[in-house]
């Protein structure tokens, strides 16, 4: 936890309409989570409950390697995003934090390391226009769209879309195919979509996802580094349940599978590892 971030948090607390509670059972101490917030676990954040202070619930959410802090307000009809500090100015949500550590926060140590400074609104925004349709392919890209995907390569590139599981072997060599002759070159962007089909492999997506640093990591993944994708039972799933949801909507039964949009608009389709990527770079170039 690095005091400068903390700080850099003061200047913004907003108050927020709180939706309401969600309606799970509280279980110990750990109150429900809301409904507003619920929706950050939905794109895949890994959020702990730092207890309770000043009257108020506090929860820390980790979305790629960013923390934000929220704090319900004691009415419940809002809530507050930024650290407290107490009436003497001690910051309490880093005494809250340290204390979670202690506890055994393992994801937590993991997932707030060396944290780039990316703006954590933006990777965390949701698309919720209404949009209309005038094919089902149309609808199926929109959804790949708006999944929880992780950027390789240069933003700036053409994008293709990829479903790939962890330890799938053709997912692995379809990366090294993309890795240096395309992705280091700027060629090609390639947004990865992580899925899991075992329950070892669902975790190991769910840290990719959360991760500061998940390009690197999975390069390293990929090179065979021990402990690169650790598995911990203890993170949050749903962001990589939300991409599973998605194949098994649209029949995508294999990984990977490639998405894409052509230059003359139209949505294609690859599955399995790709035999010609020169043919998906003269698709996609303008």
């Amino acid at each position: 936890m690095k005091f400068s971030f903390l700080l850099s948090m003061v200047c913004m607390f907003l108050v927020l309409a709180l939706l309401p509670m969600n309606a799970k059972a509280q279980q110990g101490n750990i109150p429900a989570l809301p409904t507003a917030l619920q929706e950050l676990v939905d794109r895949g954040a890994q959020m702990r409950f730092l207890g309770r202070a000043n009257g108020m619930d506090g929860w820390v959410a980790i979305y790629q390697g960013q923390e934000n802090y929220y704090y319900v307000t004691p009415d419940g009809t809002g809530f507050l995003m930024g650290v407290l500090f107490d009436k003497e100015g001690s910051m309490v949500t880093m005494e809250q934090v340290a204390a979670l550590q202690k506890e055994g926060g393992e994801v937590l140590d993991f997932l707030a390391a060396d944290k780039p400074a990316e703006d954590l609104t933006k990777t965390m925004q949701a698309t919720n226009e209404a949009f209309q349709y005038k094919t089902p392919a149309e609808r199926m890209f929109a959804e790949v769209e708006n999944s929880n995907w992780i950027q390789m390569g240069d933003e700036k590139a053409p994008v293709i879309y990829s479903f790939m599981d962890p330890q799938c072997p053709h997912c692995h060599e379809f990366m090294k195919d993309m890795k240096s002759a395309y992705i280091e070159r700027g060629l090609i962007q390639l947004r990865m979509i992580p899925v899991g089909f075992r329950e070892e492999t669902l975790a190991q997506a769910a840290f990719l996802l959360a991760s500061a640093d998940a390009e690197n990591r999975w390069y390293n993944h990929l090179d065979g580094v021990v402990g690169a994708l650790p598995a911990k039972q203890d993170i949050n799933t749903q962001g990589i349940q939300k991409n599973l949801a998605l194949m098994q909507s649209w029949n995508f039964d294999a990984t990977p599978i490639t998405v894409y949009r052509d230059k003359t608009g139209k949505v294609k389709i690859i599955r399995g590892r790709a035999s010609n990527l020169a043919n998906i770079l003269t698709d996609i170039s303008s």
